[in-house]
């Protein structure tokens, strides 16, 4: 990291300690002048600790001057008179930045800084200003939508309390929408949000009032284009608005996977920042027909069992799942059919390489170079683009495919803990028929540290596209021909001419039950963006510190 001019340095006071405070572009730093040296030693972030702060300029929220505390008018008791500088609001200023804390999380943290003449204070205020003027990537005014019934039905009160003030204290204009039924904030993007006054959409909710937003927002982008998205082979365009996500669901797998915690106030700082995260995006279509877009989770068989299962029994809340998840396990059921994919070739990680998508990621950025150089190819079918498609015939307890790792705190690690956000794939995973004992020790895995791909009846792949067809439809397809070539009489019953069982799950897609089971799935690279960063590796703030403690 190159040594950065300053702009501005002063000798300020913070709580009565005299602190040498420097400003360049990239971070605002105050450290103690009364420290004594010899206790600083050893490492720079020990100095940090010791006597020395750093703030980015990127991660700080505003800058007020700090209004007069002195009473307006007499009442009645001894009034203290200022004897310094230090005591006299009129002269300092107030700095609201970003704090980190632990497991992911930020706060907004705030320092007062004490000045001996007004011409200081408002030098400095107009220089931190015109820093922050400069980033051009923080939103000015967002739409907001509450989900006021999802999880606890607690989001309009944690956006008032929590966020509303925030956002106001950024000098964020906000329109805010409470929604009244389901899909009220997808029909009102598709069709009504004049979406050119906004720098971004912010959803107030869980998983569910995520996905809204993002299939409002992905269908105004194409119907705005004039793309179709009901063909398999429409390149879609990407949104142009980024997404917030201020979590207050019952699940919010979303918010683990690109911030790391579902802290409100922690995804509310992220996108005051400005922040952009990249996300792929899974199209599902059905016999050429769109059925719904894919962030996270695609589930067949065992998720979608659990899901279908779940939503007979919504009465008891979030513990449904819990039964839902035992009652499906003691099932057992498995289901015949045909799994065919297209292998990611190129990609520069595997499902089993233990390389976590965190902030940053170099998949990530390689995924966005491979597609700037090949977006020609994105418009050849599926016949003319290269690469061989493998089919798998069998018996599975269940068929996944994660777009990223979908962690959450039950799963620390998530059904695919090297799945990354935006590298164009998603990872296909077949559980094949196997004891119900060993099916437990693949779930289990799945709460630990253990690789849960390692059993003979898992099988894992990195793919960009992939097709499932269940045994049964296959069956009648069979006996359709049959009939058609005059091979004779059929005859219809309970018991499928194959023998193969005539059950049938159904998939369970970011939470809902698509009403198909043969499906057709293509990944999207990085069609939308989030306000957020990623999950951040904790040595980087170190260094960072390290380097202005220097």
């Amino acid at each position: 990291m190159e040594k950065q001019a300053p702009l501005l340095c002063s000798e300020l006071r913070v709580d009565r300690r005299l602190y040498e405070v420097t400003l360049n572009s990239m971070v605002l730093v105050w450290k103690d002048t009364q420290t004594n040296k010899k206790h600083i030693g050893r490492s720079g972030y020990a100095a940090v600790k010791a006597g020395s702060h750093c703030v980015p300029v990127c991660e700080i929220i505003a800058v007020q001057e700090k209004e007069d505390e002195s009473p307006s008018k007499d009442n009645g008791k001894w009034q203290k008179v200022p004897q310094s500088p230090a005591d006299s609001s009129q002269l300092a200023f107030t700095v609201f930045y970003v704090k980190r804390t632990r497991q992911h999380c930020w706060q907004c943290s705030e320092v007062t800084f004490h000045c001996s003449e007004h011409s200081i204070c408002l030098l400095w205020l107009q220089s931190i200003r015109e820093q922050l003027g400069l980033l051009t990537n923080r939103p000015k005014s967002l739409l907001v939508y509450i989900n006021p019934y999802g999880g606890k039905q607690r989001g309009k009160q944690i956006y008032d309390h929590k966020v509303a003030p925030i956002f106001s204290r950024a000098s964020i204009s906000t329109d805010v929408i409470v929604t009244e039924h389901a899909n009220h904030a997808r029909d009102h993007l598709k069709t009504e949000a004049d979406l050119k006054k906004y720098d971004g959409v912010v959803c107030v909710g869980g998983d569910g009032m995520f996905s809204e937003i993002m299939h409002g927002l992905v269908s105004r982008s194409q119907q705005d284009v004039g793309a179709d998205e009901n063909l398999t082979e429409e390149p879609l365009v990407p949104c142009k608005l980024r997404i917030g996500i201020i979590p207050a669901g019952s699940t919010d797998c979303i918010c683990y996977a690109t911030v790391g915690s579902n802290d409100p106030v922690t995804s509310a700082l992220h996108i005051i920042v400005g922040d952009s995260q990249p996300m792929d995006v899974c199209s599902v279509h059905s016999e050429d027909r769109f059925l719904r877009y894919s962030v996270s989770l695609l589930g067949y068989g065992f998720y979608g069992d659990v899901l279908t299962d779940s939503e007979r029994k919504r009465w008891m809340g979030p513990a449904r799942y819990d039964i839902s998840g035992v009652k499906t396990f003691l099932s057992h059921r498995y289901y015949e059919g045909t799994v065919s994919f297209l292998p990611a070739e190129g990609n520069l990680g595997t499902p089993r390489d233990k390389a976590q998508c965190r902030s940053g990621c170099n998949i990530c950025r390689h995924s966005v170079s491979d597609k700037l150089l090949n977006k020609d190819e994105e418009s050849v079918s599926d016949a003319e683009r290269p690469g061989t498609w493998t089919v798998i015939r069998g018996k599975f307890l269940a068929i996944n495919a994660a777009s990223m790792s979908c962690a959450c705190p039950r799963s620390p690690k998530g059904l695919s803990p090297s799945a990354h956000l935006a590298d164009g794939t998603t990872d296909l995973i077949l559980v094949r028929k196997c004891s119900r004992i060993d099916f437990l020790r693949h779930l289990l895995r799945h709460t630990n540290k253990s690789d849960q791909f390692d059993h003979s009846f898992v099988e894992v792949y990195r793919v960009k596209q992939f097709r499932f067809s269940p045994r049964h439809l296959e069956c009648e397809s069979e006996l359709d021909l049959r009939e058609n070539r005059g091979s004779g009489k059929h005859f219809l019953c309970q018991q499928r001419a194959c023998g193969c069982m005539a059950s049938r799950s159904n998939w369970n897609c970011d939470g809902e039950i698509l009403p198909h089971t043969a499906i057709q799935v293509r990944v999207h690279c990085q069609l939308i963006t989030l306000f957020a960063r990623g999950i951040e590796e904790q040595p980087v703030f170190e260094d960072l510190y390290a380097h202005c403690a220097i």
